[in-house]
């Protein structure tokens, strides 16, 4: 079968969950070839990968390619669809995915599909667009289809990959290092999963009230091992931070489960959290519009039910 190219998404050398989700895809459409750029590859990135159905590994781990932002791993998928003629290129739908994915769309004369939510026979896509209120389906019908997959679409599921290793060197352009990253700055984590990568997300919105009522959303979080988002009515009130926002502009989220608590439903939040697999509503407005795209709706006062949520929930831990 021909090789989807999957380029990984890896921080400090550890490989983040979207692309095991990308190989899964990439696996029940053709055969999965993990493209690694940039430095930090070793043999337990190797291990992860091939865990995860990894055919090929495709390695660009010069250091110069992490020293420039998005444009020299559009160049080495460039050098690979060139190389290696491919079926279709998968990317995780993050900024920087979108960025490459754009990037290599110009070089390659190609299509790109963005956000997608899934990937069937022929490419076809499926999207959740106008603010989560329409589902299409589409396809690219120029050249090499190059799609990015929201994370948490797919459920990664290990399947045994060769994991042959090929290394590849690609001269970078000087339009590739045009914009140079001169100073990189750790942001602290909390022990909380990465909001668009976790598999539960709790949110809080305007009915929670103020910024130290979000520690009931906080304790509800941790009991089940969630994120924690916030509607921009909150992020914009200064109740939380607005890196913790979800909405068509913050973060878009697809977890397997979102509550969503005292958030009316707003369209712009809605566009970032519609495509979640199971939604659950708590509001004590029951024509709160968030409860049209709810799996489970509770109407009600948050006060209440979140913190009686909780206890059951660390009683059964």
């Amino acid at each position: 079968m021909t090789e989807i190219l999957v380029l990984v998404d890896h921080v400090d050398g550890d490989v983040k969950k979207v692309t095991f989700e990308l190989l899964t895809l990439a696996r029940s459409l053709g055969t999965p070839a993990a493209v690694w750029a940039g430095p930090g590859y070793s043999d337990a990135a190797k291990a992860r990968l091939a865990e995860y159905g990894a055919e090929k590994i495709y390695i660009a781990d010069a250091d110069e390619i992490g020293d420039y932002v998005a444009a020299p791993k559009a160049e080495v998928l460039a050098h690979l669809v060139a190389e290696r003629s491919p079926a279709a290129v998968f990317l995780a739908a993050t900024g920087e995915g979108k960025e490459v994915a754009g990037r290599l769309a110009i070089k390659t004369d190609s299509g790109v599909i963005s956000d997608a939510v899934g990937v069937g026979e022929g490419f076809v896509a499926e999207q959740s667009i106008f603010g989560g209120g329409v589902n299409v389906h589409s396809r690219v019908t120029r050249g090499l289809p190059i799609i990015t997959v929201r994370p948490n679409s797919t459920a990664p599921v290990a399947a045994a990959g060769a994991g042959a290793e090929e290394k590849i060197e690609v001269a970078l352009s000087d339009a590739a290092r045009a914009a140079r990253i001169v100073e990189r700055v750790v942001q602290e984590k909390g022990g909380r999963p990465e909001l668009t990568e976790a598999a539960i997300v709790v949110s809080g919105g305007r009915g929670v009230g103020s910024g130290e009522n979000f520690a009931i959303i906080e304790r509800l979080a941790d009991s089940l091992g969630a994120a924690v988002g916030a509607s921009r009515a909150a992020t914009d009130a200064g109740w939380y931070p607005h890196q913790f926002q979800v909405g068509q502009t913050g973060k878009t989220v697809s977890p397997q489960l979102y509550i969503a608590a005292g958030i009316s439903g707003a369209i712009q939040h809605r566009a970032g959290m519609q495509t979640s697999k199971t939604i659950v509503v708590i509001n004590k407005d029951a024509e709160a519009p968030l409860f049209e795209v709810a799996d489970y709706g509770v109407v009600g006062d948050l006060f209440q039910i979140v913190p009686q949520l909780t206890e059951e929930i660390e009683k059964r831990r």
